[in-house]
């Protein structure tokens, strides 16, 4: 692992160059990858994420090299999965997790978390994400998962943290109680939408509110370490850089817990704030 990207930072940002706001072409996603890959930031960048409709439609065969590694996103649905897992391996291309929503807002996530388990049976391989709404019926699916990974089924949770309304960003309670929720079950979650800066803030041009996942690393590493809700939530909610990055800077060398990382369209951005934060040392070192 390079030495400028501290081992707690190590697979943060998976590359969603083509979905939305960056919404690259997937040529062109592709070649911008295999620049991350190469750079020196390399450690901080997870796999590219393809949806699934994209596979289903060929747009990858041709771009990629056998052993190439994504992560397949569903936006097909439950049921589009196995037809696109097939296609990759066809292709040799290395799948390293899949995400899919089970549920709409307002639906309960269990009948389509059932069917994403039963599908997933023999994925032993993968890592498999539910999306799960952050709304009616979340503690039960949680509950779900974290028994199917006891049962050593390899599932997690993933929420959302952003989007197109108000109503999908979580408030700072909101998103450390699930937080706690999933610390409580040993349940490992990703996050997805709406983390595009490091420290909590508000973008002129939306007027939505975002968190900053600098924030969430912290709140996450507080919760780990026994703090609850309230605690979690006031991490959370700072727009102080000092105070988000003081926990972070003193776990740099230890596993990253819990929170597996998160989607970004644009990799450019975080890594410039990790710079200007100083929690990577910016490349100058080679």
């Amino acid at each position: 692992m390079s030495t400028q990207v501290p081992r707690l930072l190590a697979g943060l940002v998976d590359d969603a160059a083509v979905f939305p706001p960056g919404s690259a072409s997937l040529p062109d996603a592709v070649a911008a990858h295999h620049r991350h890959r190469a750079d020196w930031y390399a450690d901080l960048v997870g796999p590219l994420l393809v949806p699934a409709s994209a596979v289903l439609d060929g747009k990858l065969g041709g771009l990629v090299e056998p052993g190439f590694v994504v992560g397949l996103i569903g936006d097909t649905g439950v049921r589009g999965l196995p037809a696109a897992l097939s296609l990759l391996a066809e292709d040799g291309i290395q799948v390293r997790q899949v995400e899919v929503a089970v549920a709409k807002r307002g639906e309960d996530p269990q009948p389509g978390l059932a069917e994403l388990l039963k599908l997933a049976e023999p994925w032993h391989d993968l890592d498999v994400y539910a999306e799960i709404p952050l709304t009616f019926g979340l503690m039960g699916a949680l509950d779900t998962l974290a028994q199917a990974r006891a049962d050593g089924r390899p599932v997690a949770a993933k929420f959302r943290t952003g989007g197109l309304a108000a109503e999908l960003f979580p408030t700072p309670v909101e998103l450390a109680a699930v937080i706690c929720a999933c610390r409580d079950r040993k349940l490992p979650f990703k996050l997805t939408a709406g983390l595009h800066h490091a420290i909590r803030h508000r973008d002129p041009e939306t007027g939505f509110t975002h968190h900053g996942f600098v924030n969430v690393l912290a709140a996450t590493l507080a919760a780990v370490a026994g703090a609850e809700v309230d605690g979690v939530a006031e991490l959370l909610a700072t727009t102080d850089p000092v105070r988000a990055g003081e926990r972070v800077r003193a776990h740099r060398d230890a596993e990253r817990p819990l929170w597996v990382g998160y989607g970004s369209c644009s990799i450019s951005e975080p890594l410039t704030d990790l710079i200007r934060l100083a929690l990577v040392n910016g490349g100058f070192e080679k």
